[in-house]
């Protein structure tokens, strides 16, 4: 017996799959943040964008959402594994060692720049209270494309990458008390808006309380059992519940989902289970969010950008120079280099993602008009799909600026003219270990590295290394590249050791060549680019792994040793020759001991 299925919430749910599925991948490969790719997509095939012509051409129902609300459940949960993940980076060593950063610069920001925009509010017409909520709304950045385009050029370890980090942590906590506003005012507390926000944290003080007890009662215990049980699903079911549990003891309270989830989080953060729940959801965070973006992209009504492009425009213009100024004069305020506050200024002057959460919220809720709501939408989505571009502006800026500076004398130091040395492309901790076991061998190397707060660092403390760029073919000669025995790239940027690669190949066919790899894709790239060896890092720690367990557990050192070469070239063979579908370093095995 078969039982009638309700074809448009089953068509919707296949667009909206179908449009996760194949965003990602393209995005990724055209250099875009997946989360733009979700919001033109959203906009795209969403009831106001090609659903609307379904009564002109019916076809258009098999490929556009027809009602954005069908999926909104699965947006909202998105979101609340956002914040938890969000809670789960909050480990108190980390806000402790970066408090003043947080706390200080990101805490003047979110404050200003939400009283800043909120002034704006006012002076175009609307209430006090939602004043406030939009200014608290727009002061808020993207933490999904910033982090993404930083991590991209990895630069997350650079000073507009610590700065950046500091300011989203602080938006990310401050996004907590702003949803507890709007449920409040949504509920109808009445009175001012300050009585309303105490009223929030008396009854979030009162939902955290349960949810803390609960979980050093319930949820630790919980967890030790279960990860004794050695089931990943298991532990995945483990980690659903609390996540869905706790948010749904804060929406008891009349409070967000997201308050109880990231308050899970905080608590997790603690324990040693950290790491293993943050990978084990990561695939239905990925997920989820990118329903959330779809639906908020549906909420965009292109028609508002032909109905007013010059107000909405001048609003994109003015949002990102009005945050920008504020974060540039507060990263100079607290003593930043002038290159590191510009990149982060514009980093962060567009607007984030937690505003479509906050504004989409006060919507259904009544606060705010659903046509102020799309505007501010809209200004938002734009600000956004600026972000990249704004990183690239930022960062051109922050090299004149840094040029301009004086540089510290560690940097001017030019390698000593040498011959039949090894040149050493990076001084990380890999290269330092290359560099001492070259030493302790008798060979002469000169070591090089682009990031001039470790040349600094290393000079002063008596180490031989020299600031430059390794792609630089005329910097590499300056090296002694012509006279060099070998080159050791030991950068963790495929696409840098990629570059260095082939400007020292091409200059110096000869050149014995050893690079770090990847992976197998990149190790097999390396080989194809004239390495004589690719040092694929997976692989490597499996063979020194599996090393120390054959002789741990009394096989002859001499036969595991042989044996590990032995597979060491094999591997090498299989790279160095034409793809051919080839298993990962683990399917094969280690000739017999």
């Amino acid at each position: 017996m078969t039982s009638a299925i309700n074809i448009p919430v089953y068509s919707d749910a296949l667009v909206v799959l179908g449009t996760a599925g194949i965003i990602v991948p393209l995005m990724r490969r055209l250099g875009v943040s997946p989360v733009i790719g979700y919001l033109a997509a959203g906009a795209l095939l969403g009831p106001l964008g090609l659903g609307s012509f379904i009564d002109k051409a019916p076809f258009l129902f098999w490929i556009t959402v027809v009602d954005a609300e069908r999926v909104a459940a699965i947006a909202d949960l998105g979101v609340v594994f956002l914040l938890f993940l969000i809670g789960l980076e909050l480990s108190y060593e980390r806000l402790l060692a970066m408090r003043r950063l947080v706390f200080g610069l990101g805490g003047a920001q979110v404050l200003i720049c939400s009283a800043l925009l909120a002034a704006v509010g006012l002076w175009r017409g609307l209430s006090p209270a939602a004043a406030v909520l939009l200014g608290a709304c727009l002061a808020l950045s993207s933490t999904a494309i910033v982090l993404e385009v930083l991590s991209g050029q990895g630069r997350l370890k650079s000073g507009a990458g610590r700065a950046s980090f500091a300011i989203l942590l602080a938006q990310d906590i401050a996004v907590i008390p702003l949803l507890m506003f709007v449920s409040i005012l949504g509920a109808g507390a009445g009175g001012p808006v300050l009585v309303s926000i105490g009223l929030a944290l008396l009854q979030a003080a009162a939902a955290v309380a349960i949810i803390v007890v609960a979980g050093r009662v319930i949820m630790r215990p919980v967890f030790r059992v279960v990860a004794g049980q050695k089931s990943s699903e298991l532990f995945i079911a483990a980690i659903l519940f609390v996540i869905i549990g706790a948010g749904f003891v804060a929406a008891l309270a009349g409070l967000p989902m997201t308050l109880g989830a990231f308050v899970a989080g905080l608590l997790l953060a603690e324990t040693a289970y950290r790491k293993t729940v943050e990978a084990a959801i990561e695939p239905f965070k990925g997920l989820l969010l990118g329903v959330f973006f779809l639906t908020v992209g549906m909420t965009f009504d292109a028609r508002d950008l032909a109905r007013e492009p010059g107000w909405l425009l001048a609003a994109v213009a003015g949002l990102i120079t009005l945050k920008a100024l504020v974060i540039l004069l507060l990263a100079r305020l607290f003593k930043l280099p002038a290159g590191v506050s510009i990149e982060t200024a514009l980093l962060l002057g567009p607007g984030g993602e937690f505003a479509f959460v906050g504004l989409g919220l006060a919507t259904s809720l009544g606060l705010l008009e659903p046509r102020t709501a799309s505007f501010v939408i809209a200004v938002t989505a734009l600000s956004m799909a600026l972000i990249p571009p704004l990183a690239g502006i930022g960062r051109v800026m922050a090299r004149k600026f840094e040029a301009r500076g004086a540089p510290a004398p560690e940097l001017s130091v030019m390698p000593q003219n040498r011959q039949k040395h090894v040149i050493v492309v990076g001084h990380g901790r890999v290269g330092k270990v290359v560099c001492a076991l070259l030493s302790e061998h008798g060979a002469r190397y000169t070591a090089v590295d682009i990031n001039a707060a470790t040349v600094i660092a290393d000079r002063r403390a008596g180490g031989d290394v020299y600031f430059g760029d390794a792609t630089n073919v005329e910097f590499m000669r300056v090296c002694g590249l012509k006279e060099a025995a070998g080159l050791v790239i030991t950068l963790d940027l495929p696409a840098t050791t990629d570059r260095v690669v082939m400007e020292a190949r091409a200059a110096r066919p000869d050149l014995h060549i050893v690079a770090r790899a990847r992976d197998s894709a990149h190790a097999r790239r390396l080989y194809a680019l004239g390495v004589n060896n690719a040092v694929h890092e997976t692989m490597e720690a499996s063979l020194q792994i599996a090393e120390a367990a054959l002789v741990g557990i009394g096989k002859p050192i001499g036969h595991v040793i042989a044996a590990i070469h032995e597979f060491r070239d094999t591997m090498r063979k299989r790279l160095q020759g034409p793809p051919d579908g080839d298993k990962p370093a683990g399917d094969g095995a280690l000739p017999p001991t």
